[in-house]
């Protein structure tokens, strides 16, 4: 008996109305913890909702990294736009952003002093740690996705270890690899 593969995509689920997507986005605003929020989005969208393939998800957030701003922000414009157009991004942008903002408006302060509290300390530190996690599995699935061929690892091998290893700025990182692993695109891209 074999396995399904955990990759294979999805048919999508229907399109969203607005109010569906904005207590989506609303409910990922405020539970979200720190870079985890990509994590959570793929399990939100991907996983429990269907509204998108890995593919598309995997698309969406690669976009929206190597785009200036908040990568949150940009995600959730793209998804957004991809559920309902510009409307979708809209409404996707605000519930996504005012929910953590009016949150560290009201309570922010209170915990930044309770923080020094060692037991309160401790449990952010370990929240801080679960969204590093919800972090990789995300990066965990664009590795596996993108590592497709040889060209690919060693394109992948050598951003990690430029950034890792040699602390090479991310900026540097990109404009010196993007460029390759585009041309290699390109030229798979080109071939019958």
């Amino acid at each position: 008996m074999s396995q399904a593969d955990p990759l294979a995509a999805k048919p999508p689920a229907p399109v969203p109305g607005f109010l569906e997507l904005f207590f989506a986005f609303t409910k990922l605003g405020i539970t979200s913890i720190g870079g985890g929020v990509n994590g959570m989005m793929h399990t939100e969208f991907v996983t429990n909702r269907h509204w998108f393939t890995d593919e598309q998800f995997l698309s969406g957030l690669a976009l929206s990294q190597s785009l200036p701003g908040v990568n949150v922000a940009n995600l959730a414009l793209w998804l957004g736009y991809q559920c309902r157009g510009v409307a979708g991004a809209m409404v996707a942008l605000p519930a996504v952003l005012l929910p953590p903002a009016v949150t560290i408006i009201l309570v922010g302060d209170v915990v930044l002093r309770l923080s020094a509290i060692s037991a309160i300390g401790t449990a952010l530190a370990g929240l801080a740690v679960a969204a590093t996690g919800l972090s990789l599995s995300v990066g965990y699935l664009a590795m596996r996705y993108a590592c497709t061929d040889l060209a690919a690892v060693v394109l992948f091998l050598a951003t990690f270890i430029g950034a890792t290893a040699f602390h090479v700025s991310a900026l540097a990182v990109v404009a010196v690899l993007a460029p390759i692993g585009i041309a290699i695109g390109f030229l798979k891209g080109r071939r019958p």
